[in-house]
């Protein structure tokens, strides 16, 4: 089956042209403090603008419920993307698909899947914030162009369907896909030029991606 592609951090009604242009699978929405945040009344234009083909993802970081319900009844999203510290209670009770993500440090650290109720788990970076500390601060929520040891996963059964995040590029995404087998691969900043989505690097991507 082709792997399925989502591009995250659309901002600009140009990152929804060239979504459009490449027809991705899933298109991702930022809901939480970043750089590529969007408030409600810029993702209703997104999202109005969007291929009705192209699946919508909202990315939430530890959202009050009833937030993501408003926002998920006014987008018409297709998916709810967790990527903060949610519990597994947390994350259940939507009426749309519903994704856990989790930043991979260790082997270990990934039994937690088994407790999260989703229907996929998207694996993401761990970002080491204070390198020179004596415990690195892992708490910086995806996003940060980094990738982390795909090799840690031939330890570990993953019964979900993996989404796999975390310092995705055109350089790097057909091994990924090699070594990984996930059902999705998700890029950010890989496919930006000076903080904005670069159509050629967006179109890179994807054909290195459809082309395996």
């Amino acid at each position: 089956m082709m792997v399925k592609i989502k591009i995250c951090g659309l901002k600009r009604l140009e990152d929804i042209d060239y979504a459009n242009a490449l027809k991705i699978d899933y298109a991702g929405f930022v809901f939480a403090e970043s750089k590529r945040k969007v408030d409600l009344p810029l993702a209703k234009k997104l999202v109005y603008r969007l291929d009705n083909r192209i699946k919508k993802v909202g990315v939430f970081v530890n959202e009050k419920r009833e937030v993501i319900e408003k926002v998920v009844g006014e987008l018409g999203l297709d998916v709810i993307q967790f990527h903060g510290d949610e519990s597994p209670e947390d994350v259940v009770g939507y009426n749309v698909e519903v994704w856990k993500a989790l930043r991979v440090k260790d082997a270990q650290c990934l039994e937690e899947i088994k407790n999260y109720p989703v229907d996929c788990i998207l694996l993401d970076s761990p970002h080491v914030v204070q390198c020179n500390a004596p415990y690195p601060d892992y708490t910086q929520y995806g996003g940060t162009g980094r990738s982390f040891d795909w090799t840690i996963l031939k330890s570990v059964y993953i019964r979900l369907p993996i989404i796999l995040a975390g310092g995705l590029n055109p350089d790097n995404v057909v091994m990924a896909i090699e070594q990984v087998r996930p059902y999705a691969v998700d890029v950010s900043s890989g496919v930006e030029t000076d903080g904005n989505k670069d159509f050629d690097k967006m179109k890179k991507f994807v054909e290195r991606v459809r082309n395996l």
